[in-house]
């Protein structure tokens, strides 16, 4: 689906603050991963995302896109370089969900203004007008989120709540049809049944439309329970890429040794330790 080839990415360059935010980084997401990502702060989770997002430029490597099709040379399927493609462009196919809950919606437009920007981004080239049948799609899709949002499709959305307006990213986002999924740490601003409700519907819409997700989480025991694999990163770098079948064996202790192991010192963050958030 997307290939990252010897990614680097520097803050402050030539400066005393020089920052080497990603160091030689290289990744393939295969269509249908759901990868949960996990690290201290610091670790380069976020800047990943801003690489692959074309947020910043990078200072070095390449990512390409599989264009999908019958593999080529090689075995992999027809892919073109999207490196120097700007981030407008790449929202086309990736989307991007971040933690706090009002960046995904624009708050004073209506519930059925904000849905139709969506649909019109997932037909690209097509315009789709507010009709009655128009409505009505958008009423199926929004009693799928369980909140009565349906019945609310004139008031703004400045209106709704944290939790109604994440769950309503999460739907538009899905309806855009992207190639990637970005969730930075989606459910972390939520209140705990919030958080659950939009971690359901989240493993509901990747299973139902086989999207393909990578998934910033705090909590390692959440990142072991959730998706078919993990990547922990530390230092601008992935040091663990752990499939379905040793993920499904290991613990949060087995996973803290390992990076005692790999890196010859503690985990910087406790936060990581913690048992908490939904169990899926």
């Amino acid at each position: 689906m997307i290939r990252l080839e010897n990614l680097s990415l520097v803050f402050g360059l030539g400066t005393e603050d020089e920052n080497e935010a990603l160091k030689n980084l290289s990744l393939t997401v295969n269509p249908g991963d759901f990868i949960t990502i996990i690290g201290s702060n610091g670790a380069g989770k976020t800047t990943l995302y801003n690489a692959i997002a074309g947020t910043y430029p990078l200072h070095g490597g390449r990512i390409f896109l599989s264009e999908g099709g019958a593999p080529g040379p090689g075995g992999r399927p027809p892919e073109r370089e999207i490196t120097r493609e700007p981030e407008y462009r790449r929202a086309r196919y990736i989307g991007r969900i971040f933690q706090n809950p009002l960046l995904g919606t624009a708050g004073r437009m209506s519930l059925e203004d904000n849905m139709m920007i969506a649909r019109e981004k997932g037909y690209r080239g097509l315009k789709i007008g507010l009709n009655r049948r128009t409505r009505e799609f958008f009423r199926e899709r929004l009693s799928a989120l369980g909140m009565g949002l349906e019945n609310r499709l004139t008031d703004n959305v400045e209106l709704f709540s944290g939790g109604q307006r994440q769950a309503l990213t999460l739907l538009m986002t899905v309806m855009s049809r992207p190639s990637l999924l970005l969730l930075d740490e989606h459910t972390a601003a939520l209140d705990p049944h919030n958080a659950e409700l939009v971690m359901d519907l989240t493993l509901r819409f990747a299973r139902d439309y086989n999207l393909t997700v990578m998934m910033i989480t705090h909590n390692m025991s959440h990142a072991l329970a959730t998706g078919n694999r993990l990547l922990m990163m530390d230092g601008g770098e992935i040091i663990l890429d752990i499939g379905a079948g040793e993920k499904a064996k290991l613990t949060t202790a087995g996973l803290v040794q390992r990076f005692k192991d790999i890196k010859q010192k503690e985990l910087a963050s406790d936060e990581l330790l913690l048992d908490t958030g939904p169990r899926v």
